[in-house]
């Protein structure tokens, strides 16, 4: 065999190893997935106050995914939207397959903190807050954003000057007492009776309560502003 042809050959099979394969089946855009997963964690946190940002994580660019029609976003049951965050994006079909992008999502609004020491048990005035602006998606849930969710509450636990001030820390004043007498006011479908009876314990507005009759029977109500409990059977 003579050498040209030797050589020939060479470069023709080089030449045809270098040549893209042919496919007929494209691979899926990752761009495509980062943006589903934006939109969604968008979706999810536009209820939230204030100005929301979402920062995505790369995709795993040496996956190899078949191209998806309609792929979709979903998240693990009782996942936040918000903070530190993982999304999962999957497809149905041609070809079933499931990524995870980790994100962050940041929502600057303004929240309310104590602008001074709080006591526990103490009742909590609108000139011992201040409003405050920060990333409230990096604070627990339940972040009181208004005054009027806190003033006349008082604090279960000693809370330092600047602590943001959250639902879970704070107890509506009593509007019953124990052993304060109250009037339960019992409803049905065509009736209504009212009588006294003893508080058992202490309540909020809206909060359930128990009470005791003359009689001695033990009945749970709603308690309500001005010694009232209701009763509905």
């Amino acid at each position: 065999m003579k050498l040209p042809f030797l050589l020939a050959l060479l470069f023709s099979s080089v030449s045809a190893l270098a040549q893209p394969v042919a496919t007929n089946n494209p691979l899926q855009d990752t761009a495509v997935l980062r943006q589903v997963a934006e939109e969604y964690l968008k979706a999810q946190s536009a209820a939230l106050p204030g100005q929301v940002t979402v920062t995505l994580g790369a995709v795993n660019q040496k996956m190899a995914l078949p191209a998806c029609a309609a792929p979709q976003a979903f998240q693990q049951p009782g996942a936040r939207a918000w903070g530190k965050t993982t999304v999962g994006v999957r497809c149905a079909a041609p070809t079933a397959w499931t990524v995870y992008i980790q994100a962050q999502v940041s929502v600057i609004a303004e929240y309310v903190a104590a602008a001074v020491p709080l006591a526990q048990n103490q009742t909590i005035e609108a000139a011992q807050l201040v409003m405050v602006r920060g990333d409230i998606a990096a604070l627990p849930n339940g972040v009181v954003t208004e005054f009027a969710q806190a003033v006349g509450r008082t604090a279960t636990m000693s809370l330092p000057s600047g602590a943001p001030l959250r639902l879970d820390l704070l107890r509506s004043k009593p509007v019953v007492q124990q052993g304060q007498t109250v009037k339960v006011v019992s409803t049905g479908q065509g009736f209504s009776v009212s009588a006294e009876a003893k508080a058992i314990g202490n309540a909020g507005a809206g909060q359930v309560v128990q009470v005791r009759t003359p009689a001695g029977a033990v009945l749970s109500g709603v308690a309500r502003a001005g010694g009232l409990v209701e009763v509905v059977f």
